[in-house]
């Protein structure tokens, strides 16, 4: 599993594994499937495992360890924010990987990647508008809308007018020509713009912070009291969310916010015992430097009423 010619290195693995503590006869919840990194792991410890991934390569990849579980992994193909809706008892634990995966990211006709040749794509669920579609027919102030929210692009507009200009955009390499060019970027320079530019292409498209949001509260409402709720994130947009979750959820936040209004934020706390944010150390990082911006957080459910429950009119 960490063999540096794996198709994906599963992050963190050995501090996922410590919080959530699968013992034989747990049932899991692995909602990002991806090469079955953290499932194999869980397998490892005795758990029965239910794992969801939107990308019909992932479950396809996964069929070989299926079989090889013996009735131990059930497969989902379908977005880990329905997981309460997929006819699982309540949990003992729920682990999340957000984002693109390796796999994903180095098989060039994804077009996930800036370095590599192709159709500007970016589906994760391989279905539904692409970033190409997106590119070459949305409005100009929407598009650079999108770069600033998700890419945090102070020159957005600058960029989203570049690209309109030179629509129709079919390559991963001309965009990034593009997003380099209208933002005075040049090789050698610090923060290259690109990585940035193609995050926020890749969020809208796959509406990645919405589904992280009802995605936790999907794991909130699945979790038994003492289920554990493991999160990594890649980026602050994503650990903002998970942050202000489970800050909230634990009663940490006085008052309401934007994610949790003010009637409910009183509400007893359906989570507790927050970890501290792990992050990798310097063995992992040598070892996949795609780590370097992981991190992990922690809670644990409480016997309280979820919250999401409350605010959606959803039974627990």
């Amino acid at each position: 599993m960490t063999d540096a010619s794996a198709p994906h290195i599963p992050v963190l693995l050995d501090e996922v594994v410590t919080a959530m503590a699968a013992q034989p006869g747990d049932v899991h919840v692995d909602g990002t499937f991806g090469a079955g990194g953290y499932t194999r792991a869980l397998l490892a410890a005795g758990a029965h495992v239910h794992a969801f991934d939107r990308d019909p390569d992932a479950i396809a990849g996964g069929a070989a360890m299926v079989g090889e579980a013996a009735g131990a992994l059930s497969l989902h193909h379908r977005c880990y924010s329905e997981m309460d809706r997929a006819g699982l008892p309540p949990v003992d634990g729920v682990v999340l990987d957000i984002g693109v995966s390796s796999m994903q990211f180095d098989q060039v006709e994804r077009g996930f990647s800036y370095a590599m040749d192709a159709l500007p794509d970016m589906r994760m669920a391989q279905d539904g508008e692409s970033a190409a579609d997106f590119l070459n027919t949305a409005d100009e102030e929407v598009i650079a809308n999108i770069i600033y929210r998700y890419g945090e692009e102070p020159k957005s507009r600058r960029v989203a007018r570049a690209i309109v200009e030179a629509r129709p955009i079919g390559s991963t390499t001309e965009l990034a020509r593009i997003i380099r060019r209208a933002t005075g970027w040049r090789e050698g320079m610090k923060k290259d713009p690109a990585p940035r530019v193609f995050q926020a292409f890749r969020i809208h498209v796959n509406r990645e912070l919405e589904e992280l949001e009802d995605g936790l509260d999907a794991a909130e409402r699945i979790l038994k009291p003492g289920g554990r709720l493991a999160i990594v994130t890649f980026h602050s947009l994503e650990d903002r969310i998970v942050k202000r979750f489970m800050r909230e959820r634990s009663g940490s936040n006085p008052g309401g916010s934007r994610h949790m209004p003010e009637a409910t934020a009183q509400a007893a706390p359906s989570f507790a015992h927050v970890a501290k944010a792990v992050r990798p150390g310097a063995a992992e990082l040598d070892r996949n430097p795609r780590a370097r911006s992981a991190t992990l957080r922690v809670a644990i459910r409480t016997e309280a009423s979820a919250w999401s429950a409350a605010r959606t009119g959803e039974p627990r």
